[in-house]
C-alpha cells in the first residue's frame, strides 16, 4: 500500500501523523510511504530522519494526496483540502464531524472511507486513540488556564497554588473522564483547590479513591454546577459523548455570574464545547471574553506540545495504520468490530449514528455496507 503523510495545515497544528519509527516499520513490511517535505519538522522530526528510514519525500501537498491509497493525518481536513478527496481514498485521522457538516458532505460526496481516531474502540470498549490526546489536553488545560489567569492575559491575577498566608485558587473541572482526571492531577500538583463535577456517582467514588480525598467531588445538576463555577477561578470543560456534539453543561447565565477575570478552558470545543458561551479559537488568537470571563477554546490544544503529543498519539494509532496497510481497509474493518466503530463515512454514506443525530440527517450502519 502507498501511505501518504501530508503536512498539517490547521492553524499552528504542528503534529504529524507518522513518525520516522513508524515509517521504518511500514517500509520494512513492504509498503511505500510518501511524506510531505517538512511535515514532521515542528514535531522535531526533520526530513533527513524520514529519508534515512526509507520515506519518499514529496514537495507538494497535492501529490501526497493524489498518489496515496491511504492518508494518515492528525487533524480533520480544512476546506482547502477537500479538493484532494477522491473515491476509494482511505483517510485515517481525527475527524470530529458532529459540528462539521460541510466536511461530512465532502467526504460522502467523494466516497472517502473516513476513519476517525476519536470513535475507534478497543476490546475494553474504551477509546484508545482519543485517550492519549485527552491526557495531553487535560494536563495542558491547567497550564494554559494558569497562564490565562495572569493579569497580562486578562485574568484576575490569581496564582493557582497560592502562597503561605494566601488561599490557593479554585479549579472546577466539569467531567471526570480522561481529560478531567488528568486536569485534576496537574491542578493538585500546582496546589490548587480542586472540585470535580460528574453525573456518574460511581465514577466520583472511583476518583475519590484515586485522589485519596484531596479532590472535592460533586454530583452534576444545575444547582451544583452553577455554584461550583461561580466559586471558581478556573473552569475546565471536559465532557465527552463519543462522536456526538458535547452537551452544554455550563450555561451563559452561569457564566454571567462568574468572577470577573475568571478563566474557562473548554477542552470539549472539538465537539462543539460544553460551555454555552464557547466558540472555537486558534493558537494564533486563543482567547476571548464574555461577561468579563476569559475563554480559551483552542480546538487543537495538544499541538502546543507537538513532540510529546505526536509520540503519544502515534504510539496508539500506528498498530491500526499497520493493520490497514497490511490487510486493506475492508478486511481490517471486518476483522475488528471496535476498529469498525471508527468509520464515520464509507462509500458515500454517513455511517456513525451520533454524527447523524448531531447533524439531523440519516445514516447507514456500516455492517450493512461491508
Amino acid at each position: 500500500m502507498i501511505i501518504g503523510v501530508p503536512k498539517e495545515v490547521k492553524d499552528h497544528e504542528s503534529r504529524v501523523g507518522i513518525t520516522p519509527a513508524g515509517v521504518r516499520s511500514l517500509v520494512d513490511a513492504g509498503h511505500k510511504v510518501l511524506v510531505e517535505t517538512q511535515a514532521g519538522a515542528l514535531s522535531s522530526f526533520p526530513d533527513d530522519e524520514y529519508q534515512a528510514v526509507g520515506a519518499e519525500m514529496v514537495g507538494s501537498t497535492a501529490d501526497v494526496w493524489a498518489h496515496a491509497d491511504m492518508v494518515v493525518k492528525v487533524k480533520e481536513p480544512t476546506e482547502k483540502e477537500y479538493s484532494y478527496f477522491r473515491e476509494g481514498l482511505v483517510l485515517f485521522t481525527y475527524l470530529h464531524l458532529a459540528p462539521l457538516r460541510a466536511l461530512t458532505d465532502a467526504l460522502t460526496a467523494k466516497k472517502v472511507t473516513g476513519i476517525a481516531y476519536e470513535t475507534v474502540r478497543d476490546r475494553a470498549n474504551t477509546l484508545p486513540l482519543l485517550t492519549p490526546m485527552s491526557e495531553v489536553a487535560g494536563r495542558l488545560s491547567v497550564q494554559v488556564g494558569a497562564a490565562s489567569l495572569t493579569k497580562e492575559h486578562g485574568g484576575r491575577g490569581v496564582l493557582l497554588g497560592g502562597v503561605p498566608g494566601v488561599l490557593p485558587g479554585n479549579v472546577c473541572i466539569i467531567g471526570g473522564g480522561i481529560v478531567g482526571t488528568n486536569a485534576a492531577k496537574i491542578a493538585l500538583g500546582m496546589g490548587a483547590r480542586v472540585t470535580l463535577v460528574d453525573l456518574n456517582l460511581n465514577r466520583l467514588r472511583e476518583l475519590d479513591d484515586v485522589f485519596n480525598g484531596r479532590v472535592f467531588t460533586l454530583a452534576s445538576n444545575t444547582h451544583n454546577v452553577e455554584r461550583a463555577v461561580c466559586e471558581a477561578d478556573l473552569v475546565i470543560g471536559g465532557v465527552l459523548i463519543p462522536g456526538a456534539a458535547a452537551p452544554k453543561i455550563v450555561t451563559s447565565g452561569m457564566v454571567s455570574k462568574m468572577k470577573k477575570g475568571a478563566v474557562i478552558v473548554d477542552v470539549a470545543i472539538d465537539q462543539g464545547g460544553c460551555i454555552e458561551t464557547a466558540h472555537p479559537t486558534t493558537h494564533s488568537d486563543p482567547t476571548f471574553e464574555v461577561d468579563g470571563v476569559v475563554h480559551y477554546c483552542v480546538t487543537n490544544m495538544p499541538a502546543a506540545v507537538p513532540n510529546t503529543s505526536t509520540l503519544a498519539l502515534t504510539n496508539a494509532t500506528f498498530p491500526y495504520v499497520m493493520k490497514l496497510a497490511s490487510l486493506g481497509a475492508k478486511a481490517a474493518l471486518q476483522a475488528d468490530p471496535g476498529f469498525a466503530e471508527g468509520v464515520n463515512t464509507f462509500d458515500g454514506h454517513l455511517t456513525y449514528k451520533a454524527v447523524a443525530e448531531a447533524q439531523q440527517r440519516d445514516y447507514t450502519p456500516l455492517d450493512t455496507l461491508l
